[in-house]
């Protein structure tokens, strides 16, 4: 059922990992919906989808479909998003957009609701969701940083193939399968095999060499924590994992926080969860962070080579925190704040 008193909400790619997660956080959240459209490619117009105990039948998406709509949730690509972004916002629609075509934009605020929800003020009809990895690491530096100022970071990710979609997810279950039953593997979405293997490269390299996703982390990073001096250095890894990206990350800060320090202050952070109990074998784990909205950190410790220096192990649901729930979270901000 839908709420008579609430809003007009469409949800763009609404077929696709992200954009059926992002329903079931609208529903598990109770957000408002008075109106739900579900909006997709002209292939995928008819199917139905599941909210609020009915099926709603999926719309192709036209210059047309943001009549009414109040708030528009992306995820259909980046391509998709550059031209209907504006559009629904020309039609009033305040658009959330998980996609990477807005999110270095000048005018365009980037947000994670626990740490910089105060930039949402300054929307003018778009605002961009981070990137996954992103988003999970700046949850767990922004109370860090107010606590001692981060001067760098390096980070590592270990990025679950959920990240790439569907297909990927595809691509991992299938190559495991030919693995164990003696089949040849033929890569498709990936450059190399998926299935019992690391591959050091996600998206396109650079002329830095460093890849197109190393570099939103750099790049991001800076923008949400609203500080161009954090120096960020990213490394980032794709790994026979179906959901849940994981990172390694070492920060120095300015002042020096011990472990303990450390450790209270994301005890009382929003949105963080600190499971870090070595002597009983806890830290987090991706199969644990999974279907997970909170991020999860452990590993907590000095570095012993570093007089200022921290190594902190992180994971997260990257299509739930990484995605759909950070999404929902800003819409709900916008309509508690009254930014329509």
């Amino acid at each position: 059922m839908v709420d008579q008193q609430g809003y007009s909400v469409a949800v763009v790619g609404a077929t696709g990992a992200v954009g059926q997660e992002m329903l079931r956080v609208l529903e598990e959240r109770a957000f408002p919906v008075r109106e739900l459209r579900v909006l997709a490619s002209a292939r995928s117009a008819g199917r139905q989808v599941q909210f609020g105990g009915c099926e709603h039948a999926v719309q192709e998406l036209t210059d047309a479909s943001f009549g009414g709509v109040q708030i528009a949730l992306f995820s259909a690509g980046g391509k998709v998003s550059e031209h209907f972004c504006p559009v629904a916002a020309r039609a009033g629609a305040v658009c959330i957009d998980n996609t990477n075509a807005f999110r270095m934009d000048p005018a365009v605020p980037l947000v994670v609701p626990e740490v910089n929800p105060h930039a949402i003020r300054a929307h003018k009809g778009i605002i961009a969701n981070p990137n996954c990895s992103t988003i999970q690491m700046v949850v767990v530096l922004k109370p860090l940083h107010d606590a001692a100022r981060i001067r760098r970071v390096i980070v590592s990710t270990y990025q679950a193939t959920s990240g790439a979609g569907k297909k990927a997810m595809d691509e991992l279950f299938h190559q495991t399968a030919d693995l164990i039953n003696g089949k040849e593997i033929a890569p498709k979405v990936f450059p190399h095999r998926i299935a019992f293997n690391l591959i050091p490269q996600i998206d396109v390299f650079l002329e830095n060499g460093y890849t197109k996703e190393e570099m939103k982390m750099v790049n991001e990073t800076k923008k949400i924590m609203e500080d161009d001096t954090i120096r960020v250095s990213a490394t980032t890894v794709r790994v026979p994992v179906f959901f849940g990206h994981s990172e390694s990350v070492n920060i120095e800060t300015e002042r020096k926080l011990t472990a303990a320090e450390a450790r209270a202050l994301l005890e009382n952070a929003p949105g963080v969860r600190v499971v870090d109990d070595p002597a009983n074998r806890r830290y987090p784990m991706p199969i644990e962070a999974a279907g997970q909205d909170d991020t999860f950190v452990g590993r907590i410790r000095e570095d012993v080579s570093l007089e200022n220096g921290l190594n902190l192990w992180i994971a997260a649901d990257n299509i739930r925190k990484g995605a759909a729930t950070n999404a929902v979270q800003i819409a709900e901000i916008v309509v508690r704040d009254g930014l329509l």
